[in-house]
This record gives C-alpha cells, sequence and structure tokens, in this order.
C-alpha cells in the first residue's frame, strides 16, 4: 500500500513528543478539500447527551453532519468509546439515552471504551442490539462464541465514493475494567489483535486502514509503531484534544463530551490517500438538529424533577477537573473522601479520583441531587475494610506510581496524609505519611472506607483483595447516598485544600 501523506499542518509539540491540541486551527469553511471523496467526524469519550457549559451536544453533532452532506460532502461519525456511562441519565437508564442520542444524531462506526462494561455483559449486549450503528472490536470476545462481544464485528468495509475504507476496532484490556465486569468476557491485548484485522483488510485491497481505538496514548503510538500501514487510528480514552503523526500514521483524539468534533478529509491521490485534518469546536453557533434534540430532550424531561431537590449548600466552588483531581489533592476529593469516611465510620478513606467524575469546577451555590449523582454516577459503594498500615502504604504507592502524570487511581483522601516526593524514584515518592495525625504504624490495624470498585481490584487496587471486610458489597450503600447524607447533615459545606497531598 502506498505511504498515505497528511496535507495539513497539525498542532504544536510538547512533552513527551505528544502532540496536545487544545484548540487546532481549523480550516476555512468555503474550502474544506471539496474535492474529498470522505469527511470523517470523530468523537470520543461522550458522557452526555446535552451540552456541557454550552459546549458540545449530539444534536448540534447531528447538525454538523447534516450541514457536510448538504454541501456535496460524503461524511461518517465515528466513536472512540466511553459512552453507555458515567453520567446523571446513564445512572438512571443504564445508557439507552446514549444509544438513542446517537440513533438519532447518525453515528456510523464505534468501538467500545472501558466504561461500557459498567452495568456488565447482558446490558451491553442489550444496548448493542438497540444500535443501529457499526460495532468495531477485534479484542473484545464472547467467552462462549470465541466471537466480538454482541453484534460487533473485528473490522468492517466501507466504499464511499470510489474510497475504499478498512475500519478496525481496539478497546484497552488494563485495569480499568475491573475482573467482576469481565465475567463472560475475553480481552486479547490490542495489539496482538490488530494484526489479524489488518492482514485481512490488507487481503481486501482497501485504499486506506483506519483503528477506531479506546487506547491510552501511548498504546497508540505503539500500535502505530508496529503497524505503518495504519492511516489513521481514530482514538479515545484521553479527555483532551491530541494530534500527533507517529511515522506515518495520524493518531487523532478529540477530548470529550463532543466539546470538539476531530475531522478528517480523506481524498485518494496519486500515492496514497491524502488525509486534511482539523479540529471543529462544537459551540452555541451551530444549532440543534430537530429530530435529535427531540430525543434529548424527552430523555431530559424523564429524569424528572427529584434530580433537582437541592440537598444543600456549597459556598466555595468545587474542583472536579480530572486533570486536577487525577494528580493532587481537591476539594471536592476531600469532600467525597470525608463522606465516605463518616458513613462507615472508619479511620481513614482512600478513593480512586477516576471514579468523582464531572470534569468541571462545580460553581458554589445549591448542590442538587442531579449534581451529586454527575460527582458520583457509577453506582458504586461505601465498603469498610480493616488492613494493615503497610497495606494502606502499599495503596497509597501504587495508586500514585504514575504521578505527576494524571491518572484515575491517584488517590483522594480522608483521615490520612502524606508527601510526594518528584526527587524520589517512581513508585516511591510517597513519605511522611500520617493517620490522624500521627505516623503510620505498619503493623498496626486500621479501619479502611473505600469502594466495592477498588475491593475489586479496579484501577490497580489489588492489595484490598482478601481483607478483612466489616462492610462488604452486599450490604454496602452508594457512595451518592453517602454524599447526600453527609450534606443534608451539615446543610451547608465549604471545603478547603488542607495539605493532605503535599508536593515536594
Amino acid at each position: 500500500m502506498a505511504r498515505q501523506r497528511v496535507a495539513r499542518s497539525i498542532a504544536w509539540l510538547v512533552a513527551l513528543g505528544l502532540l496536545i491540541a487544545g484548540r487546532v486551527a481549523a480550516q476555512d469553511p468555503a474550502s474544506p478539500t471539496r474535492d474529498a471523496q470522505v469527511t470523517l467526524l470523530h468523537i470520543n469519550d461522550v458522557y452526555e447527551i446535552t451540552p456541557i457549559d454550552n459546549a458540545g451536544g449530539l444534536a448540534r453533532v447531528a447538525t454538523l453532519k447534516r450541514r457536510i452532506a448538504a454541501s456535496g460532502q460524503t461524511p461518517l461519525v465515528t466513536l472512540g468509546g466511553d459512552f453507555l456511562s458515567s453520567s446523571v441519565a446513564s445512572t438512571v437508564f443504564k445508557g439507552k439515552q446514549m444509544v438513542d442520542g446517537f440513533n438519532a444524531m447518525g453515528l456510523d462506526i464505534a468501538t467500545l471504551g472501558n466504561h461500557e462494561f459498567d452495568f456488565g455483559k447482558d446490558v451491553l449486549v442489550q444496548r448493542m442490539a438497540e444500535s443501529r450503528f457499526q460495532y468495531v472490536v477485534a479484542n473484545v470476545l464472547d467467552e462462549s462464541t470465541g466471537k466480538p462481544i454482541g453484534n460487533a464485528a473485528p473490522f468492517t468495509i466501507r466504499t464511499v465514493n470510489g474510497l475504499k475504507m478498512g475500519f478496525f476496532g481496539l478497546c484497552l484490556i488494563g485495569e480499568e475494567v475491573s475482573p467482576d465486569r469481565r465475567r463472560g468476557l475475553r480481552f486479547v491485548p490490542p495489539l496482538d489483535a490488530a494484526a489479524d484485522a489488518i492482514r485481512s483488510l490488507k487481503a481486501e485491497g482497501v485504499d486506506i486502514i483506519l483503528a477506531v481505538t479506546h487506547l491510552s496514548y501511548e498504546e497508540d503510538r505503539q500500535l502505530a509503531l508496529r503497524y505503518p500501514d495504519i492511516g489513521v487510528i481514530l482514538g479515545g480514552h484521553e479527555h483532551f484534544p491530541i494530534t500527533a503523526v507517529v511515522g506515518g500514521t495520524l493518531i487523532t483524539k478529540a477530548g470529550s463530551d463532543a466539546k470538539a468534533v476531530a475531522r478528517i478529509d480523506l481524498r485518494k491521490g496519486p500515492t496514497g490517500v491524502d488525509r486534511h485534518f482539523s479540529l471543529m469546536p462544537i459551540g452555541a453557533d451551530i444549532p440543534d438538529e430537530p429530530e435529535t434534540a427531540r430525543v434529548v430532550a424527552d430523555y431530559e424531561t424523564r429524569l424528572g424533577t427529584a434530580l433537582d431537590t437541592v440537598v444543600a449548600t456549597s459556598l466555595t466552588p468545587l474542583e472536579g477537573d480530572s486533570r486536577q483531581i487525577r494528580s493532587g489533592e481537591t476539594n471536592l476529593g476531600n469532600l467525597v473522601a470525608d463522606a465516605m469516611r463518616a458513613y462507615v465510620g472508619a479511620d481513614v478513606a482512600i478513593i480512586n479520583s477516576g471514579s468523582i467524575r464531572g470534569d468541571r469546577t462545580f460553581a458554589a451555590g445549591q448542590l442538587s441531587r442531579r449534581e451529586l449523582l454527575t460527582m458520583q454516577p457509577f453506582g458504586n459503594k461505601v465498603c469498610k475494610l480493616e488492613v494493615s498500615g503497610r497495606t494502606i502504604m502499599e495503596a497509597l504507592r501504587s495508586a500514585t506510581q504514575s504521578w505527576p502524570a494524571s491518572a484515575g487511581r491517584f488517590p483522594q483522601v480522608s483521615g490520612v496524609s502524606f508527601t510526594l516526593d518528584h526527587n524520589r524514584p517512581a513508585g516511591d515518592r510517597v513519605g511522611d505519611v500520617r493517620v490522624g495525625g500521627a505516623a503510620i504504624s505498619l503493623d498496626r490495624r486500621y479501619t479502611l472506607a473505600t469502594s466495592d470498585y477498588q475491593i475489586g481490584g479496579g484501577d490497580g487496587y489489588t492489595m484490598f483483595a482478601n481483607q478483612r471486610t466489616l462492610v462488604g458489597p452486599e450490604s454496602a450503600d452508594l457512595i451518592v447516598t453517602a454524599l447526600e447524607q453527609y450534606l443534608t447533615a451539615t446543610k451547608q459545606v465549604s471545603p478547603k485544600v488542607e495539605g493532605r497531598i503535599q508536593i515536594r
């Protein structure tokens, strides 16, 4: 296959050779490669069907697709996974609102992300059956059949305006999918599974191979290096826009919640397929497409007024930006951890930051049940263990091994404090650990509030397995219930960053 070439300048280079585009200069709307055979519109990690802070919204993406089609172009919308969960509506509807919204919007091809497994295999298969778009995933197999889960295919071929495109899908298989959510499924290492899909697509004589992935950027980079025949990797998992060229492969991720769309115009030339890239913001200047807007409005109405009940007032903004909360102490993290510890009466609370959602700063003022569910949408439960100080130390070291990079395993804590030292080697940066103000004793037994997700080994918290259980998942209450009770009891809160996690 002739080497495809990138026909547009892209973003800027930052640390680790990563091209991260907060906003890539968009193409002139008057001339977005009028002779393109196909226009790809890629989104990933979409948890909301409505706009967030007036950005995104499925009805606006639907309008964009229809505008491009009306201009004479042929658009295809792709989705890089993570959509069935997590959100307020997903807690209620188990992701059906997302499938119905994407059906109305006109989604064409999607792969699975780790959050597609949050409700278990049976719900996922049901949602896939309700979808009118094509799923591609080569490395998540049904144990009973040995074939891709549900109605997914390992790859699919689309020929549009004479351009023959081969799409295949890959999903990450790491600790983001906890053991209890893997039942009935077999996960194949994604880079290994890619080989058969690429071999099959090359045998079909496609003009360009496109991988729709939900992998970390590093895994996408390794995929591009191992398989240079891939022309474009349409990625997911990271929640901020990324655009890079690795070898001859274009890697792009659009951020989260459809706040922007990665547009790639494809045209077959004499030496390969040209790829013209731009990142298109999805803002209020794009009106809602009526049919998609009707579906969205129906689900918003069905959520009902119960979610708008005010439970407390926060006197200070609550910091829930994902990059902040996954790499350092925040007042929202402290609030959630305090609520968990108080609810079960534990010495210490440790919660993985990736379970605290919203990816925003919540304004000071009234807090409703809807906002609490936005912060805690997964249905995770508050459990109580008895563990040694040594186990707490192991948990803190494991949870911070990726620091200073942001990671969902990063801990938010209550009843315990510690330092993180840049100058110490990775995996050994935790020091001066104190419980209740006193130096931790490795052999002493402490009570620990944590989540059922972490007890199950989620986000690498394997040290919590086989510990003495005081309140287990079968009898535990939801974290969001603990949070509501904590707030209702206090009526007003003003959590602060207190130095529970000190950076040196």
